[in-house]
């Protein structure tokens, strides 16, 4: 395997890392619909530790707009009820003791706006993060050449390849982006 081989790899797998970042926050995007990722990565104060409320309890879908959180210790569940409301996520959890239903209320016009530019926000992140690991691999390219470890020709088709690398996972971070918008739209 060559610097350029090994470069380009390098590049694609940080670009990959930034579209599963990308993903797991567009997830966590509230649509009108029930959706476990909207509440699973949250912290919860757990005896003074901090856990994600998946590590703490069954989160399950059992209709189109409810979220049920079953802790396994239900001496947990008022703290699972203070993260969920901490979240801002405008949900509104209740308890009868042993679970917690979260219904999903129908999103607002106004509110649809405001997610739909979250995931502009988001996805522009995500473009910045791929772009940002081109610049690195073509800065290390530019270095393999000045060490005269890689000719120029090498360097311009590495640069060539990383450029067209970071242009496809860009229009899928788009794609991801759109998606999104039109979920947000529909529901």
């Amino acid at each position: 395997m060559t610097e350029t081989d090994k470069l380009l790899e390098d590049a694609e797998l940080k670009m990959e890392d930034s579209i599963d970042a990308i993903a797991r926050s567009l997830a966590s995007i509230r649509t009108g619909r029930a959706n476990p990722a909207l509440i699973e990565g949250l912290q919860i104060d757990y005896y003074g530790t901090s856990v994600t409320l998946n590590q703490l309890a069954s989160i399950s879908v059992p209709e189109a707009r409810l979220l049920m959180v079953q802790p396994w210790d239900k001496r947990s569940i008022p703290a699972v009820e203070k993260s969920i409301l901490k979240a801002d996520l405008g949900l509104n959890p209740s308890s009868d003791g042993e679970l917690i239903r979260i219904p999903i209320p129908p999103l607002t016009d106004e509110r649809r706006r405001d997610l739909a530019k979250l995931v502009n926000r988001r996805v522009e992140e995500g473009r910045v993060s791929v772009r940002t690991a081109r610049r690195e691999s073509v800065d290390q390219a530019r270095a393999l050449k000045t060490a005269k470890e890689i000719s120029e020709a090498e360097e311009r088709r590495a640069t060539g390849q990383l450029q067209k690398l970071a242009d496809s996972f860009v229009k899928r971070i788009t794609d991801l982006g759109q998606g999104k918008e039109q979920e947000l739209m529909e529901s």
